[in-house]
């Protein structure tokens, strides 16, 4: 096994719950050991719905996970590894909170 360099969480939105992914992030950045990127309003990477992306070091995953589980308002939370290996992260190693949603892994040579 590839050893895992951190973990990135994608909260998913659309128009009507822009404002919620928001501040679901702003309140993650506040409160838990993560980055805040951009809140794309538009499709990003292998992503099929708008986003926003919370990064955290390989450590503070148990804390991370746990909170977006309890936190994330019904919204859809995507996790995945950062080992390396993109597609297997995003294919293989995914953690879904809420549905499961479809990925374009074709951005990564699947």
């Amino acid at each position: 096994m590839q050893p895992i360099q951190g973990y990135h969480a994608h909260i998913y939105f659309d128009a009507s719950t822009v404002d919620q992914a928001r501040a679901l992030c702003e309140d993650a950045a506040r409160v838990l050991p993560v980055v805040m990127g951009r809140v794309h309003e538009k499709l990003v990477g292998p992503h099929t719905e708008w986003s926003c992306q919370l990064a955290c070091g390989a450590e503070e995953v148990v804390q991370v996970l746990p909170w977006l589980a309890m936190n994330r308002r019904g919204l859809v939370v995507f996790m995945h590894p950062l080992s390396g290996d993109e597609l297997a992260d995003h294919r293989d190693h995914a953690i879904w909170m809420g549905a499961v949603r479809p990925l374009k892994l074709s951005v990564f040579g699947a």
